[in-house]
């Protein structure tokens, strides 16, 4: 662990629609957003990859998709739920490492050098799909995989389910620490987001700036614009991505940053 406090700023969902990629690239450019991961099977994956080369400041990764929107190998509907891909998994319906390398070599097709893996509803805390993630983490030399288990935010306003279920998900982490030791990949020290997605206000943001330990931390946001296309697509994050928008451009959290001795950094700065 480091001795001093970086942070990786991380937006999900580049590619989802375009009203959602037009926020990230003005949380990056105006705001604190240092990172992003792209949806191979996203309806506005083209419109990505462009607002990517022309923002080659922005960190781009791959955000692995199992749940929603179409199959990247096949073109069939994903399942739309948890618990139903689990069924799907279970009935040997979905391949799994062959549908999200299919994901991780679109991007890179694309031209565009993804330096860090995560998945949509973290589905790699399943062992399966993490064993498919860090297998696609080793073959493409993507070697930052998102580590799903947040440090404590005794500071913030959190429903006690959520955060009971985020401390339950935190008996996963030996196995998952030691998968992908094994396949060469690491992740950074600390994780925050699973607690407060869809609940973050500039405010919020403040706080957590205030909370942010010593060594290499990755916030995940979904901030966005909410235009005709985010409100007609299935999802429930909507009105809250220009929140978290607001909040990412802010000059009270820029100055928290500043305040903590914060450094921003993306995955390829980490090194």
């Amino acid at each position: 662990m480091i001795s001093r406090k970086q942070l990786v700023v991380n937006a999900d969902d580049f590619g989802f629609t375009p009203d959602v990629n037009e926020g990230i690239v003005e949380a990056h450019r105006r705001g604190i957003l240092t990172a992003t991961t792209l949806m191979a099977n996203g309806a506005a994956f083209e419109d990505a990859v462009r607002l990517a080369r022309e923002t080659p400041t922005l960190d781009i990764g791959v955000h692995l998709v199992l749940i929603g929107g179409r199959s990247t190998l096949t073109g069939k509907p994903l399942p739309p739920t948890v618990a139903k891909l689990l069924a799907a998994m279970a009935r040997r319906e979905i391949r799994v490492y062959d549908e999200l390398r299919a994901q991780a070599r679109r991007i890179v097709d694309a031209g565009l050098r993804p330096t860090h893996l995560d998945t949509h509803k973290h589905t790699h805390l399943a062992p399966p799909v993490l064993d498919a993630v860090a297998r696609i983490g080793e073959e493409f030399g993507i070697r930052w995989v998102r580590r799903p288990f947040d440090f404590p935010l005794n500071a913030l306003p959190i429903p006690p389910l959520r955060r009971l279920t985020s401390r339950a998900l935190g008996l996963l982490r030996p196995r998952f620490q030691g998968v992908l030791a094994r396949h060469g990949c690491k992740t950074t020290d600390h994780f925050a987001g699973f607690q407060i997605t869809g609940r973050f206000r500039t405010a919020e943001l403040v706080d957590l700036m205030g909370a942010i330990p010593e060594g290499s931390t990755e916030l995940m946001c979904h901030p966005g614009r909410c235009g005709e296309a985010l409100r007609n697509a299935r999802t429930r994050l909507k009105e809250s991505r220009e929140r978290e928008l607001e909040a990412l451009v802010s000059r009270e959290v820029r100055d928290a940053v500043e305040r903590n001795g914060i450094e921003l950094v993306n995955y390829a700065g980490l090194g």
